[in-house]
C-alpha cells in the first residue's frame, strides 16, 4: 500500500452540544519541543488555508492543529444556526484543547478566526501564550465587512470546476492581484468540494450568514476593543496585514498599535484580505515572532 502525502493526520472532537468537529493535526517535526500552535480560519474558508504554512511551523519544532470552525469543512453543521458566533466557536475550541490535553498554546487567527482567538482569551486567558492575528483587529472597516457579507451564505451555481474557479477569481482578485491561472485553481481546491451531484460546492452551510442577518446593520460596526486589549495585555500579539486590505484599514492598524505598543505590525505588500501567509513578508514575520516563544 503506498504511503500516505498528506502530511496531517486527521483528529475529531466533540462539541459541547455534541457536534463532531475536525482538524488538521500537524504532527512537530525533530528537535526541541515548543508549545503547539491552534490555528483557526476565515468566516467562509476551513482549514485548508492553512497547507502552505502548518507543516512549515510543525517541521521547526510546534504542533499544529488547523480546526475546521463548526459548519466548515469537514466539521458537523449546527441544526441551531445562530450557535454560528465567534463564542461558540471559541468553546469549541476549548473543547479541542481540552480533549487533546492541551493547556497551552499560541493562536494563529485569520479573520473570524483572530475574532475567535480574542473570544478565548477573554474566556479562559491563561490558554493563549500568544497570538497572531491576520489581517483583522477589534475594529474593522464597514466597506469590507459588507463586502464579505454580500456573498456570505448566498447560493452559488457552479456546475463545473472551471466555474468554481471563475468565482473563487471574482470575489478574491481584489485581494490577490498577482495570481495566475494555477494558483485560482488551487484557491477553488480549498473552499469548494464535490458535492453529491459531481458539481462543486462551497465548503460551507450557507446558514453560517444568518446570524450576520439577524443582526443587521450592528453586525457591520462591532466594537471588540475590550478583547483586544485583554488579548494584548502582557502577551505577546503579531499583526499580520495585507497591505491594500479592505478590512482592516491602516488607520485601525495605527490604533491598535497605539492601544498595543507591543504589538508587532507586519504589513504585506499588494496584498489584500486576506494574506495567504505563504508570502515571504509573512513567512519571515511568523517565524521570526514564534521564535521567542516557549
Amino acid at each position: 500500500m503506498p504511503t500516505s502525502t498528506v502530511p496531517y493526520a486527521e483528529r475529531r472532537w466533540t462539541s459541547h452540544d455534541g457536534l463532531s468537529l475536525f482538524a488538521r493535526d500537524y504532527a512537530p517535526g525533530s528537535g526541541a519541543a515548543h508549545l503547539p500552535v491552534v490555528a483557526i480560519h476565515g468566516l467562509t474558508r476551513n482549514s485548508a488555508d492553512f497547507d502552505a504554512i502548518a507543516p512549515l511551523i510543525a517541521r521547526g519544532g510546534r504542533r499544529v492543529l488547523a480546526v475546521d470552525v463548526r459548519g466548515r469543512g469537514r466539521s458537523d453543521r449546527a441544526p441551531d444556526p445562530m450557535t454560528y458566533s465567534p463564542e461558540v466557536y471559541a468553546k469549541d475550541v476549548l473543547a479541542l484543547m481540552d480533549q487533546s490535553g492541551i493547556d497551552r498554546a499560541v493562536f494563529l487567527g485569520t479573520s473570524m478566526g483572530g475574532l475567535i482567538t480574542m473570544a478565548i482569551a477573554g474566556m479562559k486567558p491563561r490558554i493563549v501564550t500568544a497570538a497572531i492575528l491576520n489581517d483583522i483587529g477589534p475594529e474593522v472597516s464597514p466597506e469590507g465587512l459588507a463586502r464579505i457579507a454580500a456573498y456570505s451564505g448566498q447560493v452559488v451555481e457552479t456546475p463545473t470546476w472551471a466555474a468554481a474557479v471563475d468565482y473563487a477569481r471574482s470575489i478574491n482578485a481584489v485581494a490577490f492581484p498577482h495570481y495566475e491561472d494555477a494558483d485560482w485553481e488551487a484557491f477553488a481546491r480549498r473552499i469548494f468540494r464535490e458535492g453529491t451531484e459531481g458539481s462543486p460546492v462551497l465548503d460551507y452551510d450557507p446558514d453560517i450568514a444568518v446570524p450576520i442577518r439577524a443582526a443587521g446593520a450592528r453586525a457591520l460596526v462591532p466594537n471588540l476593543w475590550p478583547w483586544f486589549r485583554k488579548l494584548a495585555k502582557k502577551r505577546p500579539v503579531l499583526v499580520v496585514r495585507g497591505a491594500t486590505s479592505d478590512l482592516l484599514s491602516a488607520e485601525i492598524a495605527a490604533k491598535m498599535k497605539k492601544a498595543a505598543p507591543a504589538m508587532i505590525l507586519a504589513e504585506i505588500p499588494g496584498i489584500g484580505h486576506a494574506p495567504m501567509l505563504d508570502e515571504p513578508e509573512a513567512k519571515a514575520a511568523i517565524f521570526e515572532f514564534l521564535s521567542d516563544l516557549p
